[in-house]
């Protein structure tokens, strides 16, 4: 069975970067969800409520949460490959032969 992967044959490293993607892609399904249902909220409420800028109230939920997303985004797909920690450990060993 070449299919049934076991957790010890797995890349832990590779294994790390595939579940802070699939976090950030339940992360962004949630949050189009959630914004969905905010629109529909101030659809249905008869889009009369805006704030004082003479914007949509579920704008600002959109802009906040999606300042944690974009972070979300960064951490899983332009920053995943290597922290910090692991450049500098390989930068010692490499100092240390």
């Amino acid at each position: 069975m070449q299919n049934d992967t076991t957790q010890n044959e797995k890349d832990p490293h590779l294994w790390e970067i595939a579940k802070r993607r699939a976090s950030f892609k339940y992360h962004l399904l949630s949050y189009v969800l959630f914004n969905a249902f905010f629109w529909v909220i101030w659809v249905v409420n008869g889009k009369e409520d805006y704030s004082h800028n003479g914007l949509p109230w579920p704008v600002w939920p959109m802009l906040g949460w999606g300042i944690g997303l974009a972070f979300h985004f960064l951490g899983a797909f332009v920053f995943s490959e290597r922290n910090d920690a692991e450049k500098e450990y390989e930068k010692l060993m490499r100092n240390k032969k």
